[in-house]
């Protein structure tokens, strides 16, 4: 199957781009997000790709006033990987690695056009590879950056100029669970487990990297947490990350976190991370019953939803997968100190010893 991917010079291996190996759950997948100086608008949007399931998806949301609003887009593949469009949102690749544009056609009530600027080249995170037994649940590659985001977005009859707001995007591609479950789970049965923190942070002077993967006894299987400086685009790879997290009791979500790295020569590097708003993460189809990533719903399907946040409830596990706002606090080993914002990602699910889960989903 040939497509207009093939007309440039980047295989791989020796067959056509739209082949991506044997593993029917190889994706590839753009991710953005944004917010303004207060946290009081916070944006997110989504594109996928599911070479062998023949899929297309994508959604964007906006959280504002406790109400988040989001449209979610799929379509036949067809094989055209390059076609970043579905139905009405579309991203597009202005200048590779550092400006990209999102832009979602008027539905229910919502428009976008946005500009991603890279504050610096991305960060290219420790490859992500997770067996349970001897199955590969996950295979997968990703580059974050942080940017600054210009552009419009309208959501319930209001317009909003958007020019002084940041976030990060990362585009990631490989292997993980996609489209419908697989029907016989690894053998022999146990709990799921999967632990996981990312934390990327804007400061006015640096921008700030952390995550980590843990199994049940509090192991990380991988974790790293970098610093950028904005004026230099220089990196430091820190020794950690250490997460400290304060959980709101009755869930499985934290409502403050302090994370620690250890500089080259030792000296440690703090923040401190209080949770102002939460972003569920069910709004751009992770985790969501019927539209999760990959799943098959015909040849071009278009649905909106608004989910109540304030009266979310957080000991459900459906949302248990959140980002939430935060704003940040960085402390340098000399004592100076700098303001910033980001979100804490968090995805917790089965036993994790050090945070005193045992069960599948019982809470703090």
């Amino acid at each position: 199957m040939l497509s207009r991917a093939d007309d440039y010079p980047v295989h791989q291996r020796p067959e056509p781009i739209a082949c991506a190996g044997t593993d029917r759950n190889f994706y590839d997948r753009y991710f953005f997000n944004a917010q303004d100086s207060g946290g009081a608008t916070f944006i997110a949007a989504a594109l996928g790709v599911y070479p062998h399931l023949e899929v297309m998806d994508g959604a964007l949301a906006i959280l504002s006033g406790g109400i988040q609003r989001s449209v979610f887009a799929s379509r036949h593949l067809g094989g055209e990987r390059m076609a970043t469009r579905v139905g009405p949102l579309a991203v597009e690749v202005v200048e590779p690695l550092a400006r990209l544009r999102v832009v979602l056609e008027e539905q229910d009530g919502m428009a976008a056009d946005l500009l991603f600027e890279g504050l610096h080249p991305p960060v290219l995170e420790p490859r992500f590879t997770w067996r349970v037994g001897p199955r590969t649940v996950m295979d997968s590659t990703r580059m974050t950056q942080n940017v600054e985001v210009s552009g419009v977005v309208r959501c319930g009859g209001e317009e909003t100029r958007v020019g002084a707001f940041t976030g990060t995007r990362d585009r990631s591609w490989g292997i993980r669970p996609v489209g419908a479950p697989d029907p016989q789970p690894p053998a022999p049965p146990a709990l799921p487990q999967f632990f996981w923190l990312w934390a990327p942070l804007v400061f006015p002077r640096t921008c700030l990297y952390a995550h980590v993967n843990e199994d049940a006894a509090g192991r990380p299987w991988n974790r790293s947490m970098r610093l950028v400086d904005r004026a230099t685009r220089g990196t430091t790879e820190l020794e950690g990350p250490d997460f400290v997290l304060d959980w709101e009791p009755g869930t499985r979500t934290a409502r403050a976190a302090s994370i620690a790295g250890r500089l080259p020569g030792g000296a440690t590097v703090r923040v401190e991370l209080a949770v102002c708003g939460r972003f569920f993460m069910h709004g751009l189809g992770y985790g969501h019953p019927r539209f999760g990533h990959g799943l098959w719903r015909g040849m071009l399907d278009v649905k909106a939803e608004r989910f109540d946040t304030t009266a979310a409830d957080l000991a459900s596990p459906a949302n248990a997968h959140v980002q939430a706002l935060v704003r940040a606090r960085l402390v340098w080993p000399d004592g100076a100190v700098e303001e910033g914002s980001g979100v804490l990602e968090q995805l917790v699910i089965g036993p994790h010893a050090p945070s005193g889960f045992r069960e599948l989903f019982d809470l703090a």
